[in-house]
């Protein structure tokens, strides 16, 4: 009798846990993608006069394309010729193609310099990525844009997640109306995630342009924001603007995760600290226990060091750290080079082991998608390269 009672309690919580419909969805976030002078040179090419960036992310490519979902913060405008760098960007075309090119999804726009060109900076930027399809958040041409696309809503592998981007300042241009470019103002923030759970989305992701710039650690204030948005809602918090890496945490008993600053994905900044970034690699799982209702839990949180590399012939290269720790890239054999890379790796695990929260560096590169041996081409380190 006893056998038998066993086996039927063990047969109905296994029906139970095959009832249970699981589904996997992994994410890519990276910082800062910037378009400064040298750049901006770099991707000129004499020959036709035109501007490409594949050299720079070549890469880079396959660990954006392993995630389901990869997501970047778009910190330059597509404002047209002439393009510049700092202090007011605007970067050609041609960068925000190669971005989905290379795999993003989606991008985040509001930040210190969305306003760089005016309001024709802003329009244009949007305009061109609704060209390109690319779903993107944070500034909207005006108050009809926003109520129809905020919260960005992206759907994919039968998780929706809602996502929601903010910037501290503008670097004190003015937004000029009807123009909208997201604050971090926390009345405005409160009644967005309360619609944003309205939509009943899997997760809520928000991103936000916040904290002191060159510091490696968050300020009270990113503290005090973070708690808000995890109190409202959020499942995740993603920051920039520092332009150098901060601590991570996963705090699984409340299923919570935030990158305080992934620093500079792509930038022509040098100085140490400043010369790479973070991309935070995170998987959710969904359980869904009845046809309407299901819970989402980080599954797991961890992340991938990534260098910028500036060749003699001035082209620049994203390097994911394996790649170039495993020899899989042909690094050249530069001292000066060489010892930049391992100064900012060291550098970003020293501060990563005393101050992130169950997040662990991945040494490894991504399994997916398959790699070929000509996915891994030799650096162009030729110097007669010619600014436009």
């Amino acid at each position: 009798m006893i056998k038998k009672l066993l086996l039927g309690c063990f047969m109905a919580c296994t029906l139970q846990a095959f009832a249970q419909d699981t589904t996997r969805l992994s994410l890519l976030f990276v910082g800062d993608v910037m378009g400064h002078d040298s750049q901006i040179a770099a991707a000129y090419d004499p020959a036709t006069k035109k501007y490409d960036y594949t050299a720079c992310f070549q890469f880079i490519k396959p660990y954006i394309e392993s995630a389901d979902l990869a997501i970047g913060n778009l910190e330059v405008t597509l404002a047209g010729p002439p393009y510049k760098g700092y202090p007011q960007f605007s970067s050609p075309d041609a960068l925000a193609r190669t971005l989905q090119d290379v795999g993003f999804d989606a991008l985040v726009t509001a930040n210190n310099h969305c306003v760089d060109r005016g309001r024709k900076g802003l329009e244009r930027t949007v305009m061109m990525l609704d060209s390109l399809q690319m779903p993107h958040t944070g500034t909207f041409v005006d108050t009809v844009s926003r109520m129809n696309e905020h919260p960005m809503i992206l759907e994919r592998k039968g998780f929706k997640l809602a996502v929601l981007n903010y910037t501290y300042g503008t670097n004190g241009l003015p937004v000029y109306k009807p123009n909208i470019v997201n604050r971090l103002d926390t009345a405005i923030m409160r009644k967005d995630l309360i619609h944003a759970r309205s939509l009943k989305p899997d997760a809520i992701i928000v991103f936000t342009h916040w904290g002191e710039e060159y510091q490696s650690l968050p300020s009270a204030l990113q503290k005090r924001l973070t708690e808000f948005c995890f109190k409202h809602g959020a499942q995740l918090v993603i920051g920039a603007h520092p332009h150098v890496i901060q601590p991570m945490e996963w705090r699984k008993a409340e299923n919570r995760f935030v990158a305080y600053s992934l620093g500079n994905f792509v930038s022509g900044q040098r100085k140490r600290y400043t010369d790479g970034g973070a991309m935070a690699y995170i998987e959710l799982e969904k359980i869904a226990y009845k046809p309407d209702s299901a819970i989402t839990m980080i599954d797991s949180a961890a992340y991938y060091l990534e260098w910028v590399h500036r060749a003699p012939s001035r082209d620049y290269y994203i390097l994911p750290a394996p790649e170039v720790e495993l020899d899989s890239i042909d690094l050249p054999k530069d001292a000066t080079a060489r010892a930049a890379f391992k100064t900012f790796v060291d550098d970003s695990r020293a501060l990563y082991k005393k101050h992130n929260k169950g997040v662990p560096e991945i040494l490894q590169r991504p399994q997916t998608p398959a790699r070929r041996p000509d996915d891994v081409p030799m650096l162009d380190d030729t110097q007669d390269k010619k600014e436009p």
